[in-house]
């Protein structure tokens, strides 16, 4: 393959991966060879080529071969051409004196960053606090008062769609408007890793370094997105341990705790967890409902003609449940599509305009799900929920995941008998009709009954 032949295919990449991804990763790759079957490329930095043969080796190898090139596999080897010089990563590493820039132009680009944009509509005031995030709202909230650190770092984790990039937007813009002369600087755990690059590959850690150990608060979104990535780790280890001897506050966002996130140095986990870190909880019905209530009063201005019949938003409130970012959507939608026809929005409009959506949010639950759940609610093993054992202790449990599984799931109660250890259907059939029974005499019955259909259904 002629070096003509790669700039061509160049090109067919920037258009598969984008301006950004091309200028960073894939126009520093330097074509070597091609030798019996194994395309070499030369890189700047080892962290380069592992990336790319992580990320981009199959398009790269898809492109090659769709140009008549008979190729492989790739290898990346790291540029030799100044065998003395220690390579970037070696330099962070080691803390040795990186080397002297060859242009301004990496200057220019580091010198350029900026917090990421933030989002007007993430606030403290349109924020809906209810029990599952009521702690992390707090320690929001004391974190964007910008007095004295009193726990660092702040880490909010939970999955997706529960407001966690809502409380660092919130904590952002609550901290410019009362403490506008500290510098805050907000961004995501991507745009820090892409600009680590950028810093090794022109050369310019020194900068890259100074830049982001002299702001007054960071706050990285997705944190998760570095594991895996050992030389962005390294760097960010750093700068966490500068900011903090410092008393300079951080705040993290991540989709699950600090300690589950696999790949993650063990080391980083520790300093993630050396603060306070809370969980943003899967919403309840009350928070879902509370949310869809603060949005239509958003939407009386926009739309002051649109009704919206009794009974629509507890609806929604039930059916969508995992995500907070779908119910609204779905509610936008539901607007808009009102506006349009010209009709108040009642359940048959609902039904019909969101129809992909409910048809989306319809969470299976399974036999073993309940099972796991129920054993778990009693604190007993799950082999006695399925065993043969007839103590009241273990058969009252029993029929209660009997009972749950005939309501959320589609399973016959043949099936069901099948999964509590083979038994009859008949015996299904009577543990049923025993807790409709005690639902309505026993208070304590009818409780666990609920709290565990609602544990299920979150």
């Amino acid at each position: 393959m002629t070096q003509e032949k790669w700039g061509q295919l160049r090109n067919k990449l920037l258009k598969a991966v984008g301006r950004n991804n091309f200028t960073t990763w894939i126009e520093p790759l330097e074509f070597q060879e091609l030798q019996d079957g194994v395309a070499v490329f030369s890189v700047p930095t080892n962290f380069m080529g592992n990336y790319v043969s992580q990320n981009f080796a199959d398009l790269i190898l898809y492109e090659l071969n769709t140009a008549g090139e008979a190729v492989q596999r790739l290898d990346f080897r790291v540029a030799a051409n100044s065998p003395a010089r220690p390579s970037p990563v070696a330099a962070v590493a080691s803390g040795a004196a990186p080397v002297a820039p060859q242009n301004d132009s990496a200057q220019a680009a580091l010198d350029s960053l900026q917090a990421a944009p933030l989002d007007a509509r993430f606030t403290f005031d349109s924020f809906v606090v209810g029990k599952p995030n009521e702690l992390a709202h707090a320690a929001a909230r004391r974190v964007s008062e910008g007095g004295p650190v009193t726990f660092n770092p702040l880490v909010l984790y939970g999955g997706v769609g529960l407001g966690k990039t809502h409380l660092m937007h919130a904590i952002a813009w609550e901290l410019k408007t009362k403490r506008p002369e500290l510098n805050v600087l907000y961004l995501s755990a991507e745009q820090f890793m892409y600009r680590f690059v950028q810093a090794l590959r022109e050369r310019r850690m020194m900068d890259f370094k100074h830049l982001f150990r002299s702001v007054d608060v960071l706050m990285v979104d997705d944190v998760q997105f570095i594991a895996g990535k050992d030389s962005t780790q390294e760097e960010f280890f750093h700068t966490f341990n500068a900011l903090v001897d410092q008393n300079k506050q951080i705040i993290i966002s991540a989709d699950r705790a600090p300690g589950e996130i696999k790949d993650l140095e063990d080391r980083v986990k520790s300093r993630l967890q050396c603060g306070l870190v809370v969980d943003l909880h899967p919403t309840d019905y009350e928070l879902r409902l509370g949310i869809l209530q603060t949005k239509v009063q958003q939407y009386s201005s926009t739309y002051p003609d649109l009704t919206i019949a009794d009974g629509v938003l507890e609806f929604l409130a039930h059916r969508i449940s995992t995500n907070v970012r779908v119910l609204e959507g779905a509610l936008t939608r539901l607007f808009a599509f009102a506006s349009l026809v010209g009709r108040e929005i009642d359940m048959e409009l609902t039904q019909d305009c969101l129809a992909d959506v409910l048809r989306a949010s319809e969470r299976k639950i399974s036999v073993e799900e309940i099972q796991r759940k129920v054993s778990d609610y009693y604190n007993i093993r799950l082999s006695d929920i399925i065993g043969p054992k007839r103590l009241r202790s273990y058969a009252r449990p029993r029929q209660v995941a009997m009972y749950l599984c005939k309501q959320l799931t589609s399973r016959s109660l043949p099936e069901i008998g099948r999964r509590f250890g083979g038994r009859d259907h008949t015996t299904v059939m009577h543990g049923v009709k025993r807790i409709e029974e005690l639902k309505v005499t026993d208070g304590q019955i009818a409780e666990d009954v609920e709290m565990l259909r609602r544990s299920l259904e979150a």
